[in-house]
């Protein structure tokens, strides 16, 4: 088996399992509220079928598509994403936010888009950039871009996203070979600007007054992390029964998007929610073992990147649901409902495997390379230097010590 191989296979396993896993609990959250409206109980779930299938084929195809490719279409990746985050504030707002862009009947998030551009230019720029070393050196060009970033990102607001980017530009630059010294420092930095943006916005600054204290206003601003917290509660061990819960009918708000998790714990209880984390965990084993594997610097940042947006995304939005962390807002990735997140994260895995396939395939086959011209080498060298020096000069040395032997007696 070649190396990255079993990795690969795990990664396809959980990514399939997970993505199938999701329609499920789509159809779980979405129908019997569609059908108590009067609704089609089955259209959200079709939407989603329609994602995945689009999302796999893209997988296919960057599968099979060199990822050192990308490096070239970094600029334009990025300049795409931050004037489509530019174009989304113009949009109205769906409760209280904006982060979509309406495209007939569909829509698209450009804050999906906006993780993958940033952790290609990331990748792309750290591969052929020293680490950073100094608080300069990270603020210029690094931390100014992930600023804009987060600056419009906070707009919207979309909080959730935000720290993702930032969790995910930190594990690049760690594994870059930035001092964990600087990175801690760029943390406190970080978290004191973001804690002023938080609360120069009521939006969010509600939501994170909410996080201290969601019972005493459980009718109000906390509503929804409390009925999230009375769902995990109520499942249990083993849970009410996959389709038997009721908070996604008359009480969890975003039962399909940011609460799925919530939902999985009252109908799936302990054990679908340990099965959920276990998947995940899986999920950046696989991707930090082909990323730390590969030999390509682009390859290995890139995946590190991609890896830690799976990650970071489900550890925000479990810790949200659980109460551990205030609300963001973010989908919980392969299971929330939502077309934009489930595609562009269906192509990272397709990249992250063909850096499993072709990230060490170019270095080994030029290293071979080298090998065969420096054996080479040395035996011309051999073959064609005794006749013309080393034997000339045996010869001489001869024929002298001859001459000096003859003429002594």
């Amino acid at each position: 088996m070649r190396p990255g191989e079993l990795e690969s296979r795990i990664l396809i396993l959980v990514t399939f399992a997970l993505v199938a896993f999701g329609i499920v609990c789509v159809y779980s959250a979405t129908s019997a509220p569609a059908a108590v409206g009067g609704g089609n109980p089955n259209s959200s779930v079709e939407r989603q079928g329609l994602y995945a299938a689009f999302g796999i084929v893209l997988l296919v195809i960057l599968r099979r598509w060199n990822y050192r490719r990308l490096r070239a279409l970094s600029p334009v990746l990025v300049l795409v994403s931050l004037g489509l985050l530019l174009a989304v504030l113009a949009m109205p707002p769906v409760n209280g936010a904006r982060r979509w862009i309406l495209l007939g009947p569909a829509t698209f998030q450009p804050s999906e888009l906006a993780k993958l551009a940033l952790a290609i230019w990331a990748a792309s720029f750290l591969a052929r950039k020293p680490a950073p070393r100094t608080v300069r050196q990270l603020a210029r060009p690094v931390g100014l871009l992930a600023a804009v970033y987060v600056v419009l990102l906070l707009a919207e607001p979309d909080l959730g996203t935000a720290i993702t980017l930032l969790l995910m530009l930190g594990a690049m630059l760690l594994i870059a070979g930035t001092p964990i010294r600087l990175l801690s420092l760029a943390l406190g930095m970080t978290v004191g600007l973001g804690a002023l943006l938080v609360w120069a916005e009521p939006y969010q600054r509600a939501r994170l007054l909410t996080f201290f204290h969601p019972w005493r206003d459980a009718q109000g601003a906390g509503f929804q992390i409390v009925q999230a917290m009375i769902s995990m509660g109520s499942g249990g061990t083993f849970g009410v029964g996959f389709g038997n819960g009721i908070g996604k009918l008359f009480y969890l708000p975003e039962a399909p998007t940011d609460m799925m998790f919530a939902n999985i714990g009252e109908e799936l209880g302990l054990v679908g929610v340990t099965a959920v984390i276990f998947a995940y965990a899986l999920y950046t084993y696989a991707g930090l073992k082909i990323a730390l594997g590969c030999r390509d610097p682009f390859g290995k940042r890139l995946g590190v990147g991609l890896t830690m947006l799976v990650a970071g995304q489900a550890t925000v939005n479990m810790a949200a649901v659980m109460g551990l962390a205030p609300l963001t807002g973010i989908p919980l990735p392969f299971l929330s409902y939502g077309g934009s997140s489930l595609v562009v994260l269906l192509a990272s895995v397709g990249i992250l495997l063909n850096i499993a396939w072709s990230g060490n395939r170019e270095t080994a086959s030029l290293r071979d390379r080298g090998r065969r011209d420096g054996r080479a080498r040395p035996a011309r060298a051999r073959s064609s230097g005794r006749p013309d020096g080393a034997g000339r000069a045996r010869d001489v040395r001869r024929v002298a010590g001859s001459g000096r032997g003859a003429a002594r007696p």
